[in-house]
């Protein structure tokens, strides 16, 4: 259905104006890229009431989202001090627009957590995806970026090697959008780099599951968590795989929140006409169960709009599911 709705708006803006809020969804990367620039001040000028309510106002945002802010460093910044060169690599660590930009401390998580399992993990340089623009019906513009991707992949990947990503909704392009997008000259090389990428949890769980990671890495404290799994994730991947991810550590107690779509839909959840319906959805299933789970059970969510959206519908700060492994390492 998301792939039909692009290509009709891809044919309907050949035709017609392309709306402001759409453009700058799709564009969101390159104003994460110029607002880098002065980090301090576009955070400000995403905070200050007076420039939040001007620029909601333009994009008929609803008054009651807040703007992600861009992180202190970018996930590219710690890796320039932090990457080393080897003979050979296990793991190629794909750097979406959302990890370098707004959750750079997912990244961080997941290399070190590689590493202390024992992986050669090389991060990739910073690359937007293309999904804003595949959410939004820009599709020859996506089109371009995964052609653009796919060569460069190619050209930094060992065919050996793992390419890994954090963010369900730009790593899992590669096995879906990318493979359409691609024309008879580049079909060839997607299919090989799609079968050679995984999300953090496909690949460790992977891993695991050949005897390469041990459990007795991690803790064996008991913790209670509730984890809410991206629709993304759910349509492409086998959700059981975020399961068996975060009960890796011997005695955590890991259920599924029976949610469907979290509300949030991307930018969906963003824009003034759909925040009632968008809170309505994550009122049906997530938010009760995330208000009656106890204060020491940990809330996990492996989307960054569901992260979002959780925080947003019930004050929870949910945690993606590699930040919690990655706290579980035993010291």
């Amino acid at each position: 259905m998301a792939k039909f709705k692009a290509e009709f708006l891809q044919h309907y803006y050949e035709q017609h104006r392309i709306p402001l809020r759409s453009l700058a969804v799709a564009n969101i990367t390159h104003l994460y890229r110029l607002g880098s620039i002065v980090k301090p001040i576009t955070n400000f000028v995403l905070q200050n009431s007076i420039t939040n309510f001007i620029l909601k106002s333009a994009l008929k945002i609803s008054p009651k989202r807040n703007f992600p802010t861009l992180a202190r460093q970018s996930f590219y910044q710690w890796t320039k001090k932090h990457s080393t060169l080897q003979e050979h690599y296990d793991v190629y660590l794909f750097n979406d627009e959302f990890t370098n930009y707004l959750e750079s401390d997912l990244g961080i998580y997941t290399v070190l957590l590689l590493e202390k399992l024992g992986y050669k993990v090389r991060i990739l340089p910073p690359m937007e995806s293309g999904r804003t623009y595949i959410s939004k019906g820009l599709v020859k513009k996506a089109k371009r970026i995964a052609s653009k991707n796919i060569q460069h992949i190619a050209s930094l990947v060992s065919p050996y090697g793992a390419i890994v990503g954090i963010e369900p909704s730009a790593i899992l392009s590669f096995r879906d959008e990318y493979l359409d997008f691609s024309d008879p000259k580049q079909s060839i090389i997607s299919q090989q780099i799609a079968r050679q990428t995984y999300t953090i949890e496909e690949f460790i769980v992977s891993e695991y599951k050949k005897g390469k990671i041990n459990r007795e890495s991690f803790t064996e404290q008991p913790k209670d968590i509730l984890v809410h799994i991206h629709c993304q994730f759910k349509a492409i991947a086998n959700k059981q795989v975020i399961i068996d991810f975060l009960s890796i550590p011997k005695h955590f107690n890991v259920k599924e929140i029976p949610s469907s779509c979290c509300g949030m839909a991307g930018s969906f959840g963003f824009e003034k006409e759909h925040y009632e319906l968008s809170m309505q959805i994550g009122e049906m299933v997530l938010f009760p169960s995330i208000r009656k789970a106890s204060k020491a059970t940990i809330i996990a969510a492996n989307g960054t709009s569901c992260r979002q959206q959780i925080k947003d519908g019930t004050g929870v700060i949910a945690k993606h599911p590699v930040q919690i492994l990655y706290e579980a390492l035993k010291s």
